[in-house]
């Protein structure tokens, strides 16, 4: 069983403090793709997949993207495979305010706030769906993942997407040797509901999993202010209040305690695609 400790499947985390503004997640992923130096663009990878699994005969495509987040893959989605409608779910409206912006100019755009275990969207519906990074976000996974296959069309594909649990682990050594979280190794991993290691035996528990594909992703932060800036929005740890939310304190906390040098770390981005 997963550990009951782990922020990630609190929803009032998820609809709370996580993801209170889109700045806090823009501070983590800009300071993560600034430091990636491998691996290809999540976004892109996913409108490949689709454009890959769906027949040309689908042409009037409708999509979901849930747990859209601030927009980035519903964005290139309805970029790549214009479709006659895209829907963005996420259980956080300050998210879902940002991917809005992002698609003011699609008439064809529509924006739900709810909780992914209880689709507010009727059955049989979309030719596409996509899940990117929020499956994690739940104590039952598979449930979420039954309710996608429900608002799926006969034949219609689903792209899911997670993390290895063991991402950036060389992150949690760092602060454990800083003395900043003594703990920091031994807690939960962010990723154990729906990781790399699962998701497809998951995903198969209701759609014909059709491809399943492992990437790796490497990243090196150039040097502990790099870190701090991703270390202060990342939920995982229990570091003192005075450097929990601030980059430059955590930064100065961590110059103090360790050598000033990069980082390399990696985390396994997984991708199945399915089909009902």
């Amino acid at each position: 069983m997963p550990d009951p400790r782990s922020i990630f499947v609190d929803p009032t985390a998820v609809r709370g403090h996580l993801y209170a503004t889109p700045g806090r997640l823009a501070q983590r992923t800009g300071a993560l793709h600034r430091a990636k130096i491998h691996g290809r663009h999540c976004a892109d990878v996913v409108a490949d997949m689709a454009v890959d699994a769906i027949p040309p005969s689908r042409s009037r495509l409708t999509i979901a993207d849930v747990g859209c987040g601030r927009g980035t893959t519903t964005q290139v989605l309805a970029e790549r495979l214009h479709p006659c409608r895209i829907v963005a779910l996420d259980l956080s409206a300050p998210l879902l305010d940002a991917t809005r912006s992002r698609l003011d100019a699609l008439g064809a755009a529509g924006f739900v706030c709810a909780d992914f275990h209880r689709l507010p969207l009727r059955d049989s519906t979309f030719d596409l769906i996509v899940a990117a990074f929020c499956l994690y976000h739940s104590p039952r996974p598979a449930t979420v993942i039954a309710d996608i296959a429900r608002c799926l069309t006969p034949g219609g594909t689903v792209v899911l997407v997670t993390k290895s649990a063991d991402s950036y682990r060389e992150l949690d050594q760092l602060v454990a040797a800083s003395g900043l979280d003594p703990l920091a190794a031994e807690r939960p991993s962010l990723y154990a509901t729906a990781h790399s290691d699962n998701l497809a035996d998951l995903t198969a528990t209701t759609l014909d999993v059709q491809r399943v594909v492992h990437e790796t992703h490497r990243f090196r932060f150039a040097d502990l202010a790099h870190v701090a800036e991703y270390l202060s929005t990342a939920p995982k740890y229990a570091l003192p209040d005075q450097v929990r939310a601030d980059p430059a304190a955590l930064a100065a906390a961590l110059k103090g305690r360790l050598p000033d040098r990069p980082l390399t770390t990696n985390s396994t981005v997984t991708y199945v695609v399915a089909t009902r």
